[in-house]
């Protein structure tokens, strides 16, 4: 093995050449000092593209001020970018998660230099430790591979790096970027509710975060034997791991393991998994591949949406033209939840917007992403109830929907299913 010499950020981002493309180690665990250092550069610089999955934390990379020396196109966009992106300082490059490692894989997205996070090195082996993501695949691909070396970085099993694979070594020590635990409103909990009638003991979930996530695991204390195969987790499912409601036990693959790819929540969270042999923290092209999902049974897959049309079509990413976050994973897991023995793929969301708007709509906005399309949607519940589109036409599906909107908005839904399908949709029962 190699001799270990560490530089300095300033050294290291030397290997940077103008109009590269430059891989982000993301979410909580981006190498901020690497970024500052060639904000510093900024000057001899130019056409530096950065991607990435959502990075918390200062973002200057689409900062105006660095127009024409840095231009951001993230997998998703996080509160640190989304002005930047819908101004057009930054962009949004549309992906699936389980596809962004294949991006970088094929060539089809270029990949000059990778900069990411590690933890301190086990023998020879670093970990990536709370971002796994795409970065094995950027690794792998990169030109120019430069890890920055914190002890804050938990060394998570799973997929490993040897240190040797990076070309220069920096060290920092300030601590990740946490999330805390937001409460459940009230309507999170019905949702909650309704959400855990669904999942059987023995099941195994995919969530997110959030006060909806928190909801449902809070929800779940009483069921047995319960699985984690997922993109992320937080608190709320940390709690269930520890009460020994999450064990693993019923899973085919990864059996009593916890198996992720990314994380964010609190620190609590990110001590939870260091050199923990029950949690493997795994290349986006294993958690997030439909196939490899859907080998455990009993997959219940929960994902939330900005607004679903009468007809099943789900947006996730954005409110009409803004973009919001990103497609993320939420069609990888519907499918793979879909296609496991017993699995259910459910969209929950309030019935309603903070400003009282109906989030089930008669059209989508102008603009607006489909996520999910009406044809892989399946569960849909709000604090009014859980529906079943599965097998159901489009009239089928607006009579099912509007049952489970907001009661002062379903006459207003009638009328414009009314006027959609026909005189024949208002005495067609169910």
């Amino acid at each position: 093995m190699k001799p270990v010499t560490f530089i300095s950020a300033d050294e290291a981002v030397q290997a940077v050449r103008p109009g590269d493309h430059i891989h982000l180690g993301s979410i909580a665990s981006v190498p901020h000092l690497l970024v500052e250092a060639l904000c510093r550069r900024a000057g001899e610089l130019y056409n530096i593209h950065f991607h990435h999955f959502h990075t918390e934390g200062p973002a200057p990379y689409g900062d105006p001020a660095y127009e024409g020396v840095f231009f951001d196109q993230g997998f998703f966009v996080g509160a640190n970018l989304r002005p930047s992106v819908n101004a057009g300082y930054a962009d949004y490059l549309p992906a699936h998660l389980s596809e962004s490692q294949a991006m970088y894989r094929s060539g089809a997205l270029p990949c000059d230099v990778a900069m990411v996070q590690v933890s301190e090195p086990v023998d020879g082996m670093v970990s990536l430790g709370t971002s796994v993501d795409c970065s094995i695949a950027a690794l792998e691909v990169a030109r120019t591979r430069i890890g920055v070396v914190n002890p804050h970085v938990p060394f998570a099993y799973g997929d490993l790096i040897p240190l040797e694979r990076f070309d220069s070594l920096v060290r920092d020590d300030r601590p990740l970027f946490t999330k805390d635990y937001v409460a459940p409103t009230p309507t999170d909990v019905h949702i909650g509710r309704l959400c855990s009638n669904l999942v059987p003991d023995g099941a195994c979930l995919q969530m997110g975060i959030g006060s909806l996530p928190n909801a449902v695991c809070a929800q779940l204390s009483g069921h047995r034997h319960l699985g984690l195969h997922t993109e992320m987790f937080a608190d709320g499912a940390l709690e269930l791991i520890r009460c020994g409601v999450i064990d693993g036990s019923c899973k085919k693959i990864d059996t009593g393991k916890v198996v992720a790819s990314f994380l964010l929540g609190s620190q609590d969270v990110y001590d939870f998994i260091d050199r923990n042999p029950a949690v493997e923290m795994r290349d986006i092209a294993y958690t997030n591949n439909p196939w490899i999902i859907a080998q455990n049974p009993s997959v219940v897959s929960i994902n939330s949406a900005t607004e679903i049309d009468l007809t099943g079509q789900v947006c996730a990413d954005s409110i009409g033209t803004r973009i919001y976050s990103g497609t993320g994973g939420q069609l990888d897991f519907v499918r793979g939840a879909k296609l496991s023995p017993g699995g259910k793929a459910v969209i929950a969301l309030a019935s309603r917007t903070a400003k009282g708007a109906s989030k089930i709509v008669p059209v989508l906005k102008p603009g607006a992403g489909v996520v999910t399309p009406r044809s892989d949607v399946q569960w849909v519940v709000t604090e009014y109830g859980a529906v079943n589109l599965y097998g159901k036409s489009l009239q089928e599906r607006a009579r099912l929907l509007i049952s489970i909107a907001h009661p002062d908005d379903r006459e207003a839904l009638d009328r414009a299913a009314f006027d959609r399908f026909g005189p024949a949709f208002a005495h067609r029962s169910l």
